[in-house]
C-alpha cells in the first residue's frame, strides 16, 4: 500500500517515547487506537510486512489517511489513556464493551449528617463512598433488600438536621427506621450504623456482626431491651444471608478471581468477590471485537476497563495466566497497592478455576441466547482453545493419523477449527508445508507426540506444557485415540480386500481393469463365485468362454 505524502513524514518525526496513537480515515474519523511503549517503533510496523496479517489488520491499514499521537510520561499512562479515549470514541476496530453503558451502584452519602444509601449510576455526589458498578440488577436489588432490613437507614429526602418532619414517617412505625428526623435517634448513633452498613458493603460481615453483638449488649446492660431485641433481630437475619455461602469457602483473606473466556469475536470476563474466605458476588462483563487480538491484550484491557474503575477491590487478584510483562509493569503502576497473582495450585487455583467456568458458562449462555450456536461445547474444548491460543473455540476439529494420510489435505471441504496431528515437532512442519501447498495457510495445525503427550505448536521450539490431568490434554489424546483406531480399522479392510480380489489377477485374461468390472457389478468375490456365465459375459469386454475359465477357477479353489 502507498503512504501518502502527509502521513510518511509524520510516521519519520515520530518520538521514540510512550504514548497513544489515532489511525484515523480521510473523513477525520477515529479507526482505531492504541498505546506504544515506542511510537517511532510501534507505529510505522502497520505499513510493514506484517500490517495486515489479518484481514481485520489489512481492512484497517487500507482506510488509514492519518495519525493522530499523544505523548505520555510512561506506559502505565498510556494504557490508561488508550482506555478513556477507547470509551469516548469507540472505534469500529478496537476491543469494545458489547454493553458500554454506565451501570448502578450504591452510594452513601456520608458527607451528610445523617447519610442515605442510593442507588445512582453517576459519580456525581459530593463526599459519597461508591460500592459497584452492579452489572447483575438482581444482585443490587437484592443488597439493598438486606441493607434494609438489617440496618435501620433513614429512606426520606430531608435536607436532615436543616429540613425534618413534623413527625415520623411509616417506616417508624414498622422499625424500619429510628426516627433521627424527630431526634428519635441521635446523630452519633445513626452514625455508627452507618459506618456497619459501609463495612458491609465492603464484605467484612464478620466486623459487622461483632458490632451488632457488642451493640446488643451494651443496650441490654442499659436495660433498653426493645433497641437490644432490634439488633438481636439484625444479627438473625445476618446469619441467614450468610448460611447458604458457607459452601463457598475458599480458604482465608480477601481476594478477587479473574476469569476469561473467549469465542471468536466475543470475550467475558468474570470477577468472583471473595472476602473473608466467603464468596459473596459475582460481577461480569462481554466485550467484542477480539478475534485478532492476543490473550494478553483481552486481560489487560479487560483489568483497565473493567477491574480497575471498581470502587471496591482486594488487595490480591487471582488472574488466569501472567499479563504481558509490560502490561504486568503497567498495572503495577497504576494499582502499585494491588498483589496480581497467577495461582497454581490449592485454593486460590480452584478459585480462579471457577472464575473461568463462570465466564465460559456466561459466554456460552449469551451465545445460546442470540442463536450463534445450537448446543453447548462441554467445557475441555473451551480449555483446548485457551490453551492452544486459538481465536475460535475449535468446536470441529479433525486428527490425522499420519500413518494413513501421508499429509494430504482435502480439498473443496470446509475448514476446521483446529487439525491435530498425530506426531511431533518434524510431522508438524510436513502438515502446515502440505496446508500452504494446498492455499490453507491460515488452518490451525497443531500435533501431538504420543512417547512424552507432548503438544507442538506452529513456530515453537518447545512443546506446550500442559498437565497430565489437563481436560485440553485429555481432549486431545481421545481424538488422536479415536483417529488411530479408524486408521488401524481402514487399514485392516483395505489389506483384506486386496488379498480376496487378488485371486482374481491369477486368473489368466484378467487384470486390473476386468477385476474392477466385476468388482462393481458384482461387488465382492463371494458375488462373482454365484453369478452365471451368461451374466459375467454381458459385461463389456467378457466372453461366454472367459467367464466359464473364471467360474472353473473360482469354484477348483473352494
Amino acid at each position: 500500500m502507498a503512504i501518502p505524502d502527509r502521513l510518511s513524514r509524520t510516521l519519520e518525526a515520530l518520538p521514540d517515547k510512550p504514548g497513544v496513537y489515532l489511525w484515523k480515515n480521510a473523513a477525520g474519523e477515529i479507526l482505531y487506537v492504541g498505546k506504544a511503549n515506542s511510537l517511532r517503533a510501534r507505529v510505522p510496523s502497520y505499513f510493514g510486512p506484517d500490517g495486515g496479517h489479518t484481514p481485520e489488520r489489512a481492512a484497517l491499514v487500507s482506510q488509514i489517511a492519518d495519525l493522530e499521537t499523544i505523548i505520555v510520561p510512561n506506559e502505565a499512562q498510556a494504557l490508561l489513556l488508550e482506555n478513556n479515549l477507547i470509551k469516548e470514541h469507540r472505534p469500529r476496530f478496537n476491543i469494545r464493551l458489547t454493553d458500554d453503558k454506565s451501570y448502578p451502584r450504591i452510594a452513601v452519602t456520608l458527607a451528610e449528617p445523617f447519610p442515605r444509601v442510593l442507588v445512582t449510576r453517576r459519580v456525581t455526589i459530593p463526599g459519597a463512598r461508591y460500592f459497584g458498578p452492579y452489572t447483575d440488577v438482581a444482585t443490587l436489588r437484592q443488597t439493598l433488600k438486606i441493607i434494609r432490613r438489617i440496618f435501620t437507614v433513614r429512606s426520606c429526602h430531608w435536607d436532615l438536621p436543616r429540613e425534618a418532619p413534623d413527625r415520623p414517617c411509616l417506616d417508624y412505625h414498622i422499625d424500619r427506621c429510628r426516627a433521627p428526623c424527630v431526634a428519635l435517634q441521635s446523630a452519633g448513633d445513626y452514625r455508627r450504623m452507618i459506618d456497619d452498613v459501609v463495612v458491609f458493603l465492603e464484605g467484612k460481615t464478620v466486623d459487622v456482626r461483632t458490632g451488632l453483638r457488642q451493640r446488643m449488649q451494651q443496650a441490654a446492660g442499659q436495660l433498653d431491651f426493645e433497641r437490644a431485641a432490634q439488633v438481636r433481630d439484625a444479627l438473625k437475619w445476618l446469619d441467614q444471608l450468610e448460611q447458604p455461602q458457607a459452601v463457598e469457602l475458599v480458604g482465608g483473606g480477601d481476594a478477587d478471581a479473574v476469569g476469561i473466556a473467549r469465542d471468536g469475536d466475543d470475550v467475558c470476563g468474570v470477577v468472583l468477590r471473595v472476602r473473608g474466605g466467603k464468596l459473596i458476588a459475582r460481577d461480569h462483563w462481554f466485550l467484542e471485537n477480539a478475534e485478532h487480538e492476543t490473550e494478553g491484550t483481552i486481560l489487560a484491557t479487560f483489568l483497565v476497563r473493567c477491574y480497575l474503575p471498581l470502587e471496591v477491590r482486594a488487595r490480591k487478584v487471582l488472574l488466569p495466566f501472567p499479563p504481558a510483562p509490560e502490561d504486568l509493569a503497567s498495572l503495577n503502576q497504576l494499582a502499585p497497592e494491588v498483589d496480581w497473582h497467577v495461582p497454581q495450585r490449592g485454593s486460590k487455583a480452584q478459585l480462579a478455576e471457577l472464575a473461568d467456568q463462570n465466564a465460559r458458562h456466561l459466554l456460552d449462555s449469551l451465545k445460546i441466547e442470540s442463536f450463534d450456536i445450537d448446543e453447548r461445547a462441554a467445557d475441555p474444548v473451551f480449555a483446548l482453545g485457551r490453551d492452544l491460543g486459538l481465536a475460535v473455540v475449535p468446536r470441529a476439529f479433525v486428527c490425522i493419523d499420519i500413518s494413513t494420510n501421508q499429509g494430504r489435505i482435502v480439498e473443496n471441504k470446509p475448514l476446521p477449527d483446529l487439525m491435530v496431528i498425530d506426531g511431533g515437532k518434524g510431522q508438524l512442519g510436513a502438515a502446515l508445508d502440505a496446508a500452504r501447498a494446498a492455499g490453507r495457510p491460515e488452518l490451525p495445525i497443531v500435533s501431538l507426540a504420543k512417547r512424552e503427550e507432548e503438544v507442538f505448536l506452529p513456530g515453537g521450539a518447545d512443546p506446550l506444557a500442559l498437565s497430565r490431568r489437563s481436560p485440553s490434554l485429555k481432549l486431545l489424546q481421545r481424538a488422536r485415540d479415536e483417529a488411530h483406531r479408524f486408521a488401524v480399522s481402514y487399514s485392516r479392510h483395505r489389506r483384506a480386500r486386496r488379498t480376496i480380489t487378488s485371486e482374481l489377477l491369477t486368473i489368466p485374461g484378467i487384470g486390473p481393469g476386468r477385476r474392477r468390472a466385476l468388482l462393481e457389478r458384482f461387488g465382492s468375490l463371494a458375488g462373482v463365485k454365484t453369478a452365471t456365465p451368461a451374466e459375467i459375459a454381458s459385461l463389456p469386454g467378457f466372453s461366454t468362454k472367459l467367464a466359464e475359465r473364471i467360474l472353473d477357477r473360482l469354484h477348483a479353489r473352494v
